[in-house]
């Protein structure tokens, strides 16, 4: 069974890597066939390996947050779709949001937390979220709305993988931090690219941090309910 789930790791890096390849011999009709195959190998890893908890929140959050991504991938491949494509990855982020609340110890109730110490430890976070909407500002157009909201998700799910820290195992913790961050700055590219001005190889790095990205958090996931404290 353990050598079965493998075959889907392999799916996922084979995917990865032949997608990169398009990317850089530049032919996207033929990414219709790599991108989505890269979310979907992750998908049948995790659902395989969660089969004894697959009626948990956790596992059924994370299970939700990689189908919206495969959605958000397939939404991606075409221009005029792109907020359809931000819908997708926003409820992605709703649902690793919800996993990283459970993937955890009991949260400390709303009275014993400390604000202003929490704000000033996500500070680089905001920053960098309120810098990059500055460079993209003026051309998102009638996006900005969705773009904003868009942030705010991102912003709050990379804050919950950091929240984890000291209420679960270091495993997962750096796993699912460091899956978030890559996230955070795979989305950003994206934008910069898009909205503000070309960034060399945008293509490369967008979905080589995003394809790492994917892969650390449900390792990271993995971790923690194979080793929950």
């Amino acid at each position: 069974m353990k050598n079965k789930n493998i075959l889907w790791l392999y799916l996922f890096l084979f995917a990865t890597l032949t997608d990169m390849a398009f990317i850089l011999e530049q032919k996207p009709a033929l990414r219709f066939f790599t991108k989505p195959l890269i979310i979907l190998g992750l998908i049948g890893y995790f659902y395989q390996i969660t089969k004894p908890i697959s009626s948990t929140l956790l596992a059924r959050s994370i299970l939700g947050a990689l189908l919206f991504s495969l959605l958000g991938d397939i939404l991606l491949l075409w221009d005029h779709l792109f907020v359809y494509g931000i819908g997708a990855f926003l409820l992605a982020h709703v649902c690793y949001i919800i996993g990283f609340k459970v993937a955890q110890k009991a949260p400390e109730s709303v009275l014993n937390v400390n604000f202003v110490k929490t704000f000033f430890i996500n500070l680089p976070i905001y920053f960098l979220a309120a810098f990059t909407f500055y460079l993209i500002n003026p051309n998102l157009g009638t996006l900005k709305i969705p773009v904003i909201i868009y942030i705010i998700v991102i912003v709050s799910m990379l804050t919950t993988a950091r929240e984890r820290y000291g209420k679960c195992n270091p495993a997962s913790f750096w796993q699912v931090f460091i899956g978030a961050c890559l996230f955070f700055i795979s989305d950003g590219l994206i934008a910069l690219n898009k909205f503000y001005q070309p960034v060399p190889d945008a293509g490369l790095l967008i979905m080589g941090s995003y394809a790492i990205a994917q892969l650390m958090i449900v390792m990271g996931i993995r971790s923690h309910f194979i080793q929950p404290k």
